[in-house]
């Protein structure tokens, strides 16, 4: 028999609930957990979208109107952050695809990033990150994996000083290079930083989460499912009878709600292919999050399966 999915288990009766735990209809701003940027003090949805894999169709017309629709019903549930790269293939086309059929969304919070290792290219891969999305100016650049950061940061600080860009900041991955994203928070002027964090992958906790709020960092969750591995491990685990206390009715929710309920944190940005994902992870906008004690105790159990 073939083996059963994330997706294909929240398609069962847990999910088939899902609609009716959504408000019906476009949802208003102030019906969805939305977390400051420390700069600023701005608000953006708490839950955002990857585009890492997810987008990266190509020339497939049938699967570009597929993620425009993913597109259209994220920004009905209140979305805003979209994160890309150029490293992501054809991801950043194909979301300039879905925005020009669905026309100006004015809750996107556009995310993409400088991904080359010669400093005298990220001018022209920032010009081809705006013609691709056909959006100008970016919300929020960032130099991909600390890839030459020293030799793109006076760049991209010259492009905000000139309102080419809103906000910056630099992003890591699985894990890695933390000692040297630790050095990059602490000494440059940057507004946000991108790293991994979810509920098995708490490194971050220890030094680089206290950094972010003492230095006034926003922080952007990636791998917030371990790219779907963590509903291989536990999706036929049981959910704990205390989930109600979070309002949380399934793994996607308690996995987001365990995130963005870290003060430290702005943002989580799960990746999906498919509308019914994408409302089921949308859903963690809404209800209370955990406190303190609680995210121990989520943590806690998680451990324990």
């Amino acid at each position: 028999m073939p083996r059963l999915t994330r997706r294909d288990f929240l398609l069962s009766s847990a999910a088939a609930g899902l609609s009716a735990a959504l408000p019906a209809g476009p949802v208003r701003a102030e019906q969805i957990r939305t977390k400051r940027i420390p700069a600023t003090g701005e608000a953006v949805p708490a839950v955002g979208m990857g585009t890492w894999i997810t987008f990266n169709v190509g020339d497939d017309i049938q699967a570009r109107n597929q993620r425009t629709e993913v597109l259209r019903n994220f920004f009905e549930q209140g979305g805003g952050m979209i994160d890309s790269s150029p490293m992501y293939g054809s991801s950043e086309e194909v979301i300039g695809y879905g925005l020009d059929k669905l026309g100006p969304q004015p809750g996107l919070f556009s995310a993409t990033k400088v991904w080359t290792p010669f400093g005298d290219s990220a001018r022209e891969q920032v010009s081809t990150s705006e013609r691709l999305w056909g959006v100008k100016p970016f919300d929020l650049m960032q130099i991909h994996n600390l890839v030459s950061w020293e030799a793109h940061m006076e760049t991209l600080l010259e492009m905000k000083a000139r309102g080419r860009i809103r906000y910056i900041g630099v992003t890591t991955s699985h894990g890695r290079r933390h000692d040297e994203l630790e050095r990059v928070m602490e000494t440059q002027p940057i507004d946000f930083v991108q790293l991994t964090y979810n509920v098995v992958d708490r490194w971050a906790e220890n030094r680089l989460l206290p950094l972010a709020q003492e230095r006034g960092l926003g922080v952007i969750a990636n791998r917030p499912f371990r790219r779907g591995q963590l509903f291989d491990w536990y999706q036929d685990k049981p959910l704990p009878d205390w989930i109600s206390e979070f309002d949380a009715t399934n793994w996607a929710q308690f996995f987001l709600k365990f995130i963005i309920s870290h003060p430290a944190l702005t943002c989580a940005i799960p990746a999906t292919t498919r509308v019914d994902h994408m409302l089921e992870n949308m859903g963690a906008l809404h209800g209370r999050l955990p406190d303190p004690e609680m995210r121990q105790r989520m943590a806690a159990y998680v451990d324990s399966l």
